[in-house]
């Protein structure tokens, strides 16, 4: 089993929780875990983006060759075809529909969501309404986490428990709401590939 996973967004759009909760799956499911520093001004809404690589076996290396990435999971459309060049053939590119539009000539966002299109294996979802929709709006990150949840090879079961753990300080409230999130998002990916 290996899943090299690219994580992209814009700063403060929530990628480290999205590391946080993948990396703490992955430790219960006893996987081998890298993740690459997250680069980028997450302080000023500039590009986010990390490299996150679990296996069964030691991995190397925390960085991910062009063309081998499993999966880019994606808070912000533009910066879903940033990384188009890490995505294997077979892998699946699952993003936010919904832009945050942080520079002054930010493209029309149907052109980009047409270019996604191209992708052959995608997933794009408004995460920002279904978040709101959940129960917050501030958890679009974990809904985009969930729509991914297929392609992670790793029981479904172990991102709740990463949830429960990571969200616990902040309250039954806080835990409960991103628990939603994530189904949401899973059952958002799940109708889009039925």
């Amino acid at each position: 089993m290996k899943n090299d996973i690219i994580l992209s967004g814009v700063g403060g759009q929530g990628i480290l929780s999205i590391a946080a909760v993948i990396g703490l799956a992955a430790v219960a499911n006893n996987l081998f875990l890298k993740q690459a520093e997250v680069h980028g001004m997450s302080q000023r809404g500039g590009d986010v983006q990390s490299h996150l690589r679990l296996s069964d076996k030691p991995v190397a290396s925390d960085l991910i060759a062009f063309g081998k990435a499993n999966l880019i999971i994606s808070v912000e459309p533009m910066e879903s075809l940033r990384y188009l060049p890490w995505l294997s053939k077979q892998g699946w590119l699952v993003t936010n529909s919904s832009p945050f539009i942080n520079i002054p000539d930010y493209p029309p966002v149907d052109q980009i969501i047409k270019e996604i299109k191209t992708i052959r294996n995608h997933i794009i979802i408004d995460a920002d309404a279904i978040a709101k929709e959940a129960g917050s709006a501030r958890s679009g990150n974990i809904v985009i986490l969930g729509a991914a949840s297929p392609f992670i090879e790793m029981p479904y079961a172990s991102l709740e428990n990463a949830i429960k753990k990571l969200f616990e300080r902040k309250g039954e409230e806080i835990v409960e709401v991103n628990l939603k999130a994530l189904r949401a998002g899973r059952e958002s990916s799940d109708a889009i590939r039925s």
